[in-house]
């Protein structure tokens, strides 16, 4: 007997495989940002160096495969797909939420496939923020466990639990709680949005809580919101789809997102990352990785192959981005001078950021 979590789950896949889903009339700041363009870089572009260390593993690219699914039979060959072929490039990958596991623990087959396919690769398990006070330590402990993972994403997807009918609206303790299990957990604990951003307010009590990292999940990307309007005018639920509508585009969108939560800590660029282009704007910007969903989904349904053919992709336009901006490795990437233009400056202008300082490091 397949549960209610479980089945929303593969509501969620197939809704994402054969929707439209990303944002509307939002974007994730990228075409805002420019990469100063080095006419003579001085480098072998064979010789460059993409690895990184990530929260104690070490990535051959700067890049995860960002939580998708899991929690139903029909979702074992998808993350199969995913692992191997994070396994085969030496990136990172990250589960779905595990809640449908821990409901129903015959699904956790369908997450410990991830691990299995990809022994060495970093990852990570996932769990609302909306459960951790129901499931306490321990149950962070399973899930750990259940993957043999090597970080826990707490996500918050707070817009969406308000839209979706069946949806956890209580956001009370959940900062404490988060503290609790950062504190605790014996691997690192990354707070995760899901598609609205992080802003410094949040950013700033991530840190004091002590948690390792921040998933910027900015608006740009996949809308959860979005999602939740087919899954709710299928189920003839008026209110709630309007809902989803009027807030499809809600919340910061990533580029702004990654400045906005640059408080010492490492942090993952998720959120209409398209390309290799953006993947290196991201690390320009503060970006420790950066990590992508939607576009491994249509592949993963075909197999490891087609999820390698993307992933490959991506690298080589990252690599072609970092030769054509004098850097010859990641480091050097995060201080590459970037010039911020057009609806992002005046966002973050606002804010009170001061973005100068992005484009003219190399005076500095």
């Amino acid at each position: 007997m397949i549960n209610t979590t479980s089945k929303r789950k593969l509501e969620h896949l197939k809704l994402c495989a054969e929707s439209s889903v990303e944002a509307r009339n939002v974007t994730s700041g990228f075409e805002d940002v420019i990469l100063v363009h080095r006419a003579l870089p001085e480098l072998d572009m064979d010789e460059l160096d993409l690895s990184v260390d990530f929260l104690g593993k070490k990535l051959q690219a700067p890049f995860l495969v960002a939580s998708i699914t899991g929690g139903h039979p029909d979702t074992f060959p998808v993350n199969a797909a995913l692992a191997e072929a994070v396994e085969e490039l030496g990136l990172g990958i990250g589960v779905g939420s595990q809640r449908a596991a821990i409901d129903d623990p015959a699904q956790e087959a369908s997450f410990r496939i991830v691990r299995e396919k990809a022994p060495n690769a970093f990852v990570y398990g996932n769990v609302g923020a909306a459960q951790i006070k129901e499931y306490g330590l321990e149950g962070m402990e399973k899930l750990v466990a259940m993957i043999e993972a090597d970080a826990l994403a707490i996500h918050l997807n707070f817009l969406q639990e308000a839209i979706q009918p069946e949806g956890d609206r209580n956001a009370r303790g959940c900062l404490a709680m988060i503290s609790e299990i950062s504190s605790s957990l014996d691997v690192p604990v990354i707070v995760k949005e899901t598609g609205a951003g992080i802003s410094r307010e949040d950013a700033l009590k991530f840190l004091d809580a002590g948690v390792a990292a921040i998933d910027v999940g900015g608006v740009g990307g996949t809308s959860w919101a979005g999602v939740e309007v087919y899954r709710t005018r299928e189920k003839g639920d008026g209110l709630s789809s309007q809902l989803g509508d009027l807030f499809w585009d809600f919340g910061i969108p990533t580029a702004a997102s990654i400045i906005e939560s640059k408080v010492s800590l490492p942090i993952i660029a998720t959120g209409g990352v398209r390309t290799g282009v953006d993947i290196a704007k991201s690390i320009a910007l503060g970006a420790s990785v950066a990590s992508a969903a939607l576009p491994f989904v249509g592949p993963a349904l075909e197999g490891k192959a087609a999820v390698v053919r993307v992933l490959s992709q991506l690298l080589a336009e990252l690599r072609t981005a970092m030769f054509l901006c004098g850097c010859g490795n990641i480091s050097e990437l995060g201080q590459a001078s970037t010039v911020i233009t057009g609806w992002t400056l005046q966002y973050l202008t606002q804010r009170g950021f001061n973005v100068k300082d992005y484009s003219s490091r190399d005076f500095l």
